[in-house]
């Protein structure tokens, strides 16, 4: 398994374990001009489940990986948090402004794996 496939696979338990909502991992490494791997996307309910959210992938990352993000933007508001590990881009929006960028259609072409929620 690669570095950055297993970084996802911590990075959606993390969400997981906060009860991340609409998580979906999209592939992007075999597309030209694409920006990393993986677009991991997700949406919390309010300012406080997005940090928590994006707070939780940090902790797995770390503690699973020994990974840190090498670029994070949005915590002052967060409606949405971007945790950049290079190979891998965790995005964590509240619903509105996901519905606004609408990220998961701008790489349309891009495999898709929806990820169920737990209970």
């Amino acid at each position: 398994m690669t570095n950055s496939k297993h970084l996802v696979e911590v990075a959606v338990k993390g969400l997981q374990d906060k009860k991340g909502k609409d998580i979906r991992v999209i592939e992007l490494k075999n597309l030209p001009n694409a920006v990393c791997d993986y677009f991991i996307i997700a949406s919390g309910t309010s300012n406080t489940h997005v940090s928590a959210l994006a707070d939780a992938v940090v902790e797995e990352s770390r503690k699973a990986l020994n990974e840190k993000p090498w670029h994070t933007e949005g915590w002052q508001n967060a409606e949405w948090i971007l945790l950049d590990y290079a190979d891998v881009v965790v995005h964590v929006f509240q619903p509105e402004t996901r519905d606004f960028y609408r990220l998961e259609d701008l790489w349309a072409d891009a495999p898709v794996t929806i990820i169920e929620e737990t209970e």
